[in-house]
């Protein structure tokens, strides 16, 4: 039975957006996904820009997400990495997905939720940006993203080979796994062939047999980043162009 919150959450369908919604299905959480008249946080119409979203994250990304706190008042949080912090810290008593606060463990998870941060979000994000978005194609930028991208995904893959559980920290899957594992799903949409990290994927597709990240995966729209592995690589940037010109746009609106 899911454990009642006031949990609202403001997400779209991205690597770090589904981050925050598996972790609030693996906790058994309620919650509500959806932005005062949207169902979603909406790029292409800049709804992340609009004064009542900006109260909640002054970065104007997503996700974002409000609770009731303790005093009874309400409380913001925003990146991805401080919001599933807020969530295990205060709702997984029994850790689930997490392990007890000072344990070796617990540090443990911390380095690969800040290696995520720092690293693997960023440069696969910039590479999508450069292989898929860009007005032009700079050979240099895709080159230097995606071999950073690919030492990234070996370096998962070295630690998930020696993993005795198959998950990155102790016996169990965690917000470190969870973290990365969006971003490892879109490999296809970063021309990363995941087939290189047999570790990897063999832990990709290992968790998708959860539950809770199945349906996770999902909020607020379908998860659709596995299917492009089916696809070619021209077939995946035609699907890119639809999304190209706004991309653009908010560039252009982050400038001003």
């Amino acid at each position: 039975m899911a454990e009642k919150s006031d949990i609202h959450l403001y997400t779209t369908q991205t690597p770090n957006g589904i981050k925050v919604s598996i972790v609030l299905e693996e906790l058994g959480l309620t919650y509500k996904a959806c932005g005062h008249d949207t169902t979603q946080i909406e790029f292409s119409k800049n709804t992340q820009k609009e004064p009542w979203f900006l109260e909640i994250n002054p970065n104007g990304r997503i996700p974002a997400l409000t609770d009731t706190f303790e005093d009874g008042k309400t409380i913001r949080l925003f990146e991805s990495a401080s919001i599933m912090q807020y969530l295990v810290d205060r709702y997984d008593k029994d850790h689930k997905i997490s392990y007890p606060y000072g344990s070796r463990e617990y540090w443990e998870v911390n380095n690969w939720l800040f290696w995520q941060m720092g690293g693997l979000g960023p440069m696969q994000g910039q590479l999508n940006h450069f292989n898929r978005y860009a007005p032009e194609k700079i050979e240099y930028g895709i080159n230097r993203y995606k071999n950073e991208t690919r030492r990234l995904y070996r370096t998962m893959d070295t630690a998930l080979a020696s993993s005795s559980s198959g998950y990155l920290v102790g016996d169990r899957a965690t917000i470190a796994d969870f973290s990365c594992w969006g971003w490892v799903a879109a490999a296809a949409m970063a021309g990363v062939d995941i087939n290189e990290f047999p570790a990897l994927k063999q832990w990709r597709d290992r968790l998708l047999e959860r539950p809770g990240l199945e349906k996770g995966r999902h909020v607020p729209s379908p998860h659709r980043a596995l299917e492009q592995e089916k696809l070619t690589d021209e077939e995946i940037e035609k699907q890119a162009e639809k999304n190209r010109a706004w991309v653009q746009a908010g560039m252009k609106n982050d400038a001003k």
